[in-house]
């Protein structure tokens, strides 16, 4: 029987909505949890919780990832924001308000905190931590060595097609980082130019983000980008990027990557979601008990097609099974 590509699940799994600036971050989430789990083991999924620094705190999910590890029906990654961790270090004039990248911190802070982070994470879970994706997407090349010697196999920080650079963290910062012509599919990093495929044992999983495929809005959007009413209707009835996320796209919408990812023969896809966002108000974008009841409902019918072609991996799994084309397994 031919082996079915992947189907990853990665959920950065944070505290209540941190969209905006808080002093004090709840983790009421973590009771949510145990529902999406549930759906995830309905289709033989894995998801893979990739966890920050107030949920590897929380009693709730410190029980429900013990379990997952223990049953294999999951597994616990790390997820990590500079501003709400030790060992503290004030770089702004609030750090709760600005929110930093963990690169706008000097390197000898940002190996201490995931040093802290990974000792943490293994010794409350009970398992060595092989998979992280860094807090709002920050990555560079010296995160990248640090992760690669704290003995990290796995990284999904890469949003292909997608710049950071306006999103500031510092306000005396360079912004966040500029993915945009990153690749879009499974690579072990070249440590010294992380946008392209090199020979450490770190593997890059992007995530699933598509281009329009169709050519002539493209062009078109090229002709009138200047022009917004003219980019916003075309940015509506064809969005120029489709990301395997719901908020950020549809349910019709995301049954097209998927459709899209089988007909070109992608090794996987991936999938993510805050926490937070299975908890009415716990984000922006799904604030009512209703808006919950409808994610689940897409969700449901998402995991369903996904599962006639796909197969259920966490991170970890995948790097076991990943070879690079056209070359030999690395160990």
């Amino acid at each position: 029987m031919e082996k079915k590509p992947a189907f990853l699940i990665t959920i950065d799994t944070e505290g209540d909505n941190l969209w905006g600036p808080q002093k004090a971050v709840a983790t009421r989430n973590a009771s949510y949890l145990p529902r999406f789990q549930e759906l995830c083991e309905k289709y033989d999924f894995k998801p893979t919780y990739l966890t920050d620094y107030e949920m590897a705190n929380s009693r709730e999910f410190q029980e429900l990832g013990r379990r997952i590890v223990k049953e294999n029906t999951g597994e616990v990654g790390m997820h990590l924001h500079a501003w709400n961790m030790p060992p503290d270090f004030q770089l702004t004039a609030d750090d709760q308000t600005y929110h930093p990248y963990l690169t706008d911190y000097p390197e000898d802070i940002m190996r201490a905190k995931v040093e802290l982070m990974t000792r943490l994470l293994e010794d409350t879970f009970g398992t060595r931590m092989l998979s992280h994706r860094g807090g709002r997407w920050a990555f560079n090349e010296t995160y990248v060595q640090i992760l690669i010697d704290n003995g990290y196999e796995v990284d999904c920080s890469v949003t292909p097609n997608v710049s950071w650079k306006d999103t500031p963290g510092d306000p005396e910062g360079a912004g966040g980082p500029d993915f945009s012509r990153f690749p879009d599919h499974a690579y072990f990093i070249d440590p010294s130019d992380i946008s392209r495929p090199g020979d450490s044992a770190l593997l890059e999983l992007p995530m699933s983000i598509m281009r329009c495929a169709f050519e002539p809005a493209n062009r078109m959007r090229g002709l009138f980008g200047e022009f917004k009413p003219v980019r916003k209707v075309l940015d509506a009835l064809f969005p120029p990027l489709i990301w395997l996320r719901p908020g950020k796209s549809s349910l019709k919408e995301m049954l097209g990557l998927v459709t899209r990812a089988v007909r070109e023969g992608r090794d996987y896809v991936e999938f993510m979601l805050h926490s937070s966002e299975f908890m009415p108000g716990g984000s922006p974008t799904f604030t009512t008990a209703g808006h919950i009841e409808d994610l689940y409902s897409d969700m449901d019918r998402l995991f369903d097609a996904v599962s006639r072609h796909f197969k259920g991996y966490t991170l970890a799994e995948y790097y076991k099974t990943f070879t690079p084309p056209g070359a030999d397994r690395q160990d």
